[in-house]
């Protein structure tokens, strides 16, 4: 026989390959040869190996061949009874590969023997270390997975019904006898309390990962609060050894494993009164009623477990409970509420229903020190008694509102008058709704006139004025000059007027020309001081009308304003006394006190001199001519007739 594995006609190896290349002409030939020469035969195929080294010898051919037959027979199962035996049960590697004639050539399919004393019957395929272990029945999953062969192959853990059968005297070397049972490998922590079938309760991944042991089918099934019960708290260790005790364990009272609270008090099975779904928890079937005593269970009390109160389950001791304190105690509160009426009691801020929230409300406020009103009566309680469990304060300071509140103002009324009193401008009822009214304002060093009475507190104090960069509001200006607020309109054009001083020192400003009633209201300014006194009809004239804005924009410039006429008026003779310059000259016919009558010396500036009876004649008698220049008449003196036919006719005669 040649050794080979699992890997079939590939580990035949140099014996068996020539036996392929020379057809079946050479296999029935050595079947003849073989079986001529009989029991006695003299000639043997070649040396055995070293585990058949006893069965040397042409005698001993018959212990392994059977000769007489018509097909290659071999008694390999003669000797190795340990594999006949896993072959008639279907179990093992030989079961697994599929043998079905293992006196045939299903054994010489893979051992192969007469090959030489060193030649190895077993040839794992592909190596032993990469051995398919699942090809012997017996997948290794899991935490056996990573398991090295010697550490569960080895005699000791063979069964030695096996072992018996095994032929290799080096037990060290086989790889058969093993079961698969947990026990085989692992010693039984349990002493056999639960049997030998491990996996019942562990899996190959967690020893202590045992939910799928169902203790329903025990004969103490786990209910109620049992079920959470590590198990541990009930299988203790025991004896010498320490073995964890799994039978035997007495279960039939409760006080098998609970001591009893009540010290005797009652007669009665602790199951009469309680259930495995909690000790609190007392069971229907109990008729006693707590409401016929002297001290009801209402609300939240009816949870309270009866150890709560009755101590040690002595239930026969009289109780105190005219007050909370009786049973509630130390004081939460550290003795905060000792100076009221009532000296703390629980029950004017607390009630059975439910420690929290409490019905302490704002009814209940105005009896303190500091009745809620306004926008307090809305305040969460936690907001000025702040939650600090034990130590949460309620006697806190009230006596000015930054005591809870931040100086929204950033101090900017520390200092007197205020002081920092916002009652003095705020109310309870609405922060945002000021009680600083005008006649306050007056108080102030801004008081408030003219138009600046109407403007909104928020046009004024907004953030980013007063020199601050913050978003706080700004009460407090340095500057309250009007360009500190207004934008100067002029350009800087009046800034040596508006530099002049009050007699309390401060800039005139704007004030040097406008008031707070108007802006448009101009006071005090003398226009005769400037380069262009108005006289005349020009002391009627409204100055927008010569100070117009700048075009392109609303600005009015004043400085640099034009002083001719006929920069200002357009010409309505329509260009007939231009000058040599293109302008015609206004002044040299009209002053400003008035249009008409004018000033034109008709005798030294025409040559017709205005005499005799012409000298009283109006203008318009003899300038008549009329042409509409873009769209307007226009009076012409250009030309004029100069002949009297031109203007009394032919047939006036001189008186």
């Amino acid at each position: 026989m040649h050794g080979c594995g699992p890997g079939g006609k590939k580990s035949f190896g140099w014996f068996v390959e020539p036996f392929r290349l020379a057809g079946p002409l050479v296999a029935v030939f050595l079947w003849i040869l073989l079986a001529g020469i009989g029991a006695h035969a003299q000639i043997s195929p070649g040396p055995l190996s070293k585990a058949h080294q006893s069965l040397n010898g042409t005698t001993q051919c018959t212990t392994c061949h059977q000769f007489g037959t018509s097909t290659p027979t071999f008694k390999c199962l003669d000797c190795h009874k340990e594999i006949a035996q896993k072959l008639a049960a279907h179990q093992g590697f030989h079961a697994q590969i599929g043998m079905k004639n293992p006196n045939g050539s299903d054994c010489v399919r893979c051992h192969l023997e007469h090959n030489g004393v060193d030649f190895a019957l077993v040839h794992w395929e592909p190596s032993l270390k990469q051995f398919d272990h699942r090809l012997t029945g017996y997948p290794l999953v899991d935490k056996h997975a990573g398991v090295e062969c010697e550490k569960c192959h080895t005699p000791a853990h063979m069964v030695s019904a096996d072992r018996a059968l095994i032929q290799r005297k080096d037990l060290s070397y086989s790889f058969l006898g093993l079961s698969k049972e947990c026990v085989t490998c692992h010693t039984d922590p349990h002493k056999g309390q639960l049997g030998g079938d491990c996996q019942r309760c562990h899996n190959l991944t967690d020893w202590k990962h045992v939910q799928q042991f169902d203790h329903s089918k025990t004969k103490y099934p786990l209910a109620g609060l049992h079920a959470q019960v590590a198990c541990n708290k009930c299988h203790l260790p025991f004896g010498p050894d320490y073995s964890v005790k799994y039978t035997g364990i007495k279960f039939d009272t409760c006080v098998s494993c609970h001591t009893d609270p009540h010290k005797g008090t009652f007669k009665a099975a602790c199951e009469s009164c309680h259930t495995t779904s909690g000790w609190k928890k007392l069971s229907v079937s109990v008729q006693f009623d707590h409401s016929k005593t002297k001290y009801p269970l209402l609300g939240m009390h009816l949870k309270v477990g009866c150890s709560g109160c009755h101590a040690g389950g002595d239930f026969k001791r009289p109780l105190a409970f005219a007050q909370c304190a009786n049973c509630h105690f130390p004081d939460p509160h550290k003795g905060q509420f000792q100076a009221r009426a009532s000296k703390g009691e629980c029950s004017e801020c607390h009630s059975v229903n439910g420690w929290k929230p409490s019905p302490f409300g704002v009814k209940e406020h105005a009896t303190s020190h500091y009745p809620l009103e306004g926008k307090h009566a809305a305040v969460a309680c936690e907001k000025c008694h702040t939650p600090a469990g034990k130590d949460t304060q309620y006697k806190v300071k009230f006596a000015a509102c930054t005591d809870c509140h931040k100086d929204a103002h950033d101090k900017q009324f520390a200092a007197a008058p205020y002081q920092d009193r916002c009652e003095d401008c705020h109310t309870v009822r609405d922060f945002h709704r000021s009680t600083f009214t005008i006649a306050k304002h007056k108080n102030t060093r801004f008081a408030l006139t003219g138009v600046h009475a109407a403007v909104s507190c928020a046009d004024c104090h907004k953030a980013g004025l007063g020199g601050r960069t913050d978003k706080i509001l700004p009460f407090h200006f340095e500057d309250r000059t009007c360009t500190a607020c207004h934008t100067d309109p002029h350009k800087g054009e009046f800034k040596e007027r508006m530099a002049q001083r009050h007699p309390d020192g401060t800039s005139l400003g704007c004030e040097a020309c406008h008031t707070t009633r108007s802006w448009v209201e101009v006071k005090s300014f003398d226009h005769a001081k400037t380069k262009f006194a108005l006289v005349g009809a020009h002391r009627a004239v409204a100055c927008g009308d010569c100070h117009k804005p700048v075009q392109g924009s609303h600005e009015i410039q004043f400085k640099g304003t034009p002083q001719a006429c006929e920069a200002c008026h357009a010409d309505p003779h329509g260009g007939q006394f231009v000058a040599k310059n293109g302008i015609t000259k206004c002044a040299d016919c009209h002053v400003v006190q008035r249009w008409t009558p004018s000033t034109f010396d008709h005798d030294k500036r025409t040559p017709f001199p205005l005499q005799g009876g012409h000298a009283n004649v109006g203008c318009s008698m003899c300038h008549t001519l009329q042409r509409e220049i873009q769209g307007k008449p226009v009076l012409f003196y250009k030309p004029t007739p100069k002949n009297c036919v031109d203007c009394h006719g032919a047939d006036v005669r001189p008186a």
